[in-house]
């Protein structure tokens, strides 16, 4: 029997999650599942067809962030990338010891924050650089922490609950001129906003295909020219013997044609983004009380809004939401044995009850004004539901 489409209206809001893979992206890469599905460490015709596919790939990539091709590595999405520019880094410079000190914020992905810890578990001495009540990382408790031995610090672009924006550049020009490696997960900052990785004095920038319409399961590291690092596991000498492994020729082309993609289109789809994100922050902040928007008072990725809900669990917000066709996340969507509070709410300071109260709506390139209209709708009438039932009052 033949299964039906459902009817019903499905409104996507979970870009930061993931993003469905673009059209053209799929067409560049089906061929090299199929007839062009030679090794690209192979000599003969079929796999160098496929090292040209790849080197051709890095060059769109490298031109993305404006480096070059020599300086990015590809890997398997921002996990891998963080863990070999952490791990790599440490391993290259002989510094898994107590007398390495390395930095990063409370503010930081799973993705970091744990292999932070792990190093810690280690021996490696760690300080984490806290946040204000908008979620901006203290410069000048960063610059504070800096001792003689520290080799390494750490410090997402943007972060993936609030959008939040950090302060990169000027962090960088603290750390310019002294013996640190500077780490950047711009996971959630490139595809989002444009990212010139020069421009930001970094060492090392991790990248997901999958955050701007690329494939899932592919990623790159940028590594700045002479910038110490070591492979973190052994096999052969693919990506220029830092990432062993048969390089993913399809996935990589396909990585390579999202960044070109974005970077002709970025400019014009996040205005139109960033539009849609303040129409909707206005029309729930005007038509629902009891809200609050994180990080509305500083630089934002232009998708993001964080939405702090009182009174409801966000967790019941997302499953009543879901029932109605709408895709959004909790705030606590990434943590766990905190209780369903998210880490990046406890470091914003947000009292318990409050930050099981947290949504984050995440836009795309897919939404439209009527998107935003019904979803706006919904989430009033959710809200209002949840509410009325609720024996916190």
């Amino acid at each position: 029997m033949k299964r039906q489409k459902s009817s019903k209206k499905r409104v996507y809001l979970d870009h930061n999650s993931t993003t469905y893979v673009r059209d053209e992206v799929v067409s560049v890469m089906n061929p090299y599942f199929s007839e062009k599905f030679g090794n690209a460490g192979s000599l003969h015709f079929l796999g160098q067809e496929n090292r040209e596919a790849v080197e051709g790939a890095r060059k769109k990539v490298a031109s993305f962030i404006n480096v070059t091709p020599r300086e990015i590595i590809f890997t398997s999405g921002g996990t891998e990338s963080n863990n070999l520019a952490i791990r790599g880094a440490l391993k290259a410079l002989d510094k898994f010891s107590g007398q390495c000190h390395i930095i990063t914020s409370t503010i930081e992905h799973p993705a970091v924050q744990n292999t932070f810890k792990s190093l810690e578990e280690d021996g490696v001495n760690v300080s984490r650089v806290e946040c204000d009540s908008a979620g901006v990382v203290k410069v000048d408790m960063l610059e504070d922490l800096i001792r003689s031995e520290t080799v390494l610090v750490s410090i997402m672009l943007a972060n993936n609950e609030t959008g939040v924006i950090q302060p990169i550049k000027k962090i960088a020009s603290i750390l310019s001129g002294r013996d640190i490696i500077f780490h950047v997960d711009a996971v959630q900052g490139v595809g989002k906003i444009m990212v010139d990785a020069k421009d930001l004095g970094i060492d090392l920038l991790s990248i997901s295909a999958h955050k701007f319409y690329g494939p899932k399961g592919t990623g790159a590291l940028y590594v700045k020219k002479y910038t110490p690092l070591k492979a973190v596991y052994t096999g052969a000498d693919h990506e220029f013997s830092l990432r062993p492994g048969t390089e993913n020729v399809p996935s990589i082309v396909g990585m390579g044609e999202a960044c070109s993609i974005s970077d002709a289109t970025l400019s014009l789809e996040m205005e139109r983004i960033g539009a849609l994100r303040d129409k909707m922050e206005e029309a729930i902040l005007k038509r629902i009380p009891g809200l609050r928007i994180i990080g509305r008072e500083v630089a934002r990725v232009p998708n993001t809004s964080s939405i702090v809900v009182s009174l409801v669990e966000a967790e019941a917000i997302v499953l009543n939401l879901s029932a109605l066709g709408f895709c959004i996340s909790s705030g606590s969507a990434c943590s766990a044995g905190k209780g369903g509070i998210s880490a990046v709410m406890e470091a914003i300071g947000l009292e318990p009850e409050l930050a099981r109260g947290v949504i984050r709506v995440s836009l795309g390139i897919c939404n439209t004004e009527n998107d935003i209209d019904s979803f706006v709708e919904a989430l009033a009438g959710t809200i209002k539901r949840l509410r009325d039932i609720s024996p916190i009052k």
